[in-house]
This record gives structure tokens, sequence and C-alpha cells, in this order.
């Protein structure tokens, strides 16, 4: 009697599992500070069963070749940014932030600002395209019957590849390649809705207002003017 109490205790404790698998997940990450966001979450995400393969540069920063929760494919390429002059615009990023920096300092900023957005695009196409171009790797990624594309919304890979290979996209973030996702999918009027990178709320006086319409026409210039075109 005591033993089939036990078997039947048993059989219970199994029908209340919840057996799944893990997902096979291809990851386009970006550099910088968005990789530390993202490194986070794919902790998260292999200590939940899930097997990840992260797609770097040859030249990656940060991003290291050895990891004990990820695999790597390492593309050669020949093109790199200037970590040193990135860091320099970040810090006057921060300053104009925190009032510090005038407004020539601000010019200047903006204009090195969109030099790195292009010179980052440009690397990010060359990055593609020798993923693009390589049969063996292409194949490889086909063979490995990957489940969807994780990526960081900020560049275009992501998506390009996840188009490419026929796998569903899911973006890390909401921030599109130079702006808020909801200005490209729902009506975002610029007197309500604060333009990435303002510091306004959705409570804005007349000059917030003006300093929103301001960060808005930058983001277009960015995205229609200089993205585009060179993807």
């Amino acid at each position: 009697m005591f033993c089939l109490t036990q078997g039947c205790s048993a059989l219970l404790v199994l029908l209340t599992l919840h057996f799944c698998h893990g997902g096979n997940i291809l990851v386009i990450p970006a550099e910088g500070s968005h990789w530390i966001n993202m490194d986070i979450l794919l902790q998260a995400l292999h200590s939940r069963g899930h097997s990840l393969t992260v797609v770097r540069s040859s030249k990656s920063w940060y991003i290291k070749e050895n990891s004990s929760y990820y695999k790597t494919l390492s593309i050669s390429v020949e093109k790199n940014i200037d970590e040193k002059l990135i860091n320099n615009v970040m810090k006057e990023t921060v300053e104009f932030g925190r009032g510090t920096l005038p407004l020539t300092g601000f010019v200047h900023m903006t204009i090195g600002m969109i030099g790195i957005f292009k010179d980052f695009h440009a690397v990010l196409c060359e990055f593609v395209s020798a993923m693009l171009d390589d049969p063996a790797l292409i194949k490889t990624l086909h063979e490995s019957r990957f489940d969807l594309v994780l990526a960081d919304p900020c560049w275009g890979g992501g998506a390009i590849l996840a188009k490419y290979l026929n796998l569903p996209l899911v973006y890390m973030g909401r921030w599109l390649i130079v702006e808020e996702a909801h200005f490209s999918i729902a009506p975002s009027p610029l007197s309500y809705v604060p333009v990435t990178g303002s510091g306004n709320t959705d409570r804005m006086t007349f000059l917030e207002r003006v300093k929103n319409i301001f960060f808005y026409l930058l983001t277009y210039v960015q995205n229609d003017v200089l993205a585009k075109q060179i993807y």
C-alpha cells in the first residue's frame, strides 16, 4: 500500500511538470554600452536553457570571442570606429546634458555625432556584406536552424540578416536606428511626445517644444538623409 501511494505521488508530480525546450537564437548585438544591456539579457536567456550564437566583428571592442554562455561567429572586417573619438563625443554629450557645455560646443558635438553615425553605418554595411558574401557562413547559418534573430535596434544589420534568413526578428529595445520606435508605428505629435535625447517629458513648455522639434529634425537627417543612403 505504501509503495502504491509513493507511485501515485510520483505520477502526480510528473503530470504537474511543464516540459519545454530552449530556443536556438542568433544574436546581432551592437558595440559599446549597448552590449552591456544585451549581455545581461543573454545571461538570463542562457540560464533558462536557450542556445545563443553571437555574431561579432573581428575588431570588436567588448564582445568576447570566448564565453561560457554563448558561442560566437567572428566576421573579418577591415574598418572599425575610433573608440577614443566616440568617448570624447559621449563626454561632450554628458556635459551638454548637465548644462556645462556652451552652444558652440553643442554644435561641434552634433556635427561629430552625425559623422560618427555615418561611419558606424558604413562599417556595419561592410560587416553585413562580409556575412552575406560568405557562402560557407550562410550555409552554416541555414543548417543551424535558428528559431529567431535577437538584435539591437540601433543598427540595421539584424533586420537585414533576419530578412535574408527568413527568421522572426526580436529587438532587445524600442529605440530604432536614431529614433523612438513609436514615431515609426504610431501617431506621435511632437508637442506631446518627447524625442529621444531631448530630455523632455510629455509636459513641455513652448521652448521645450521648440527643442523637441530641433531634435526631431536632427534624427530625421541622421535617419533619412544619412542612414538610408548608406544602406
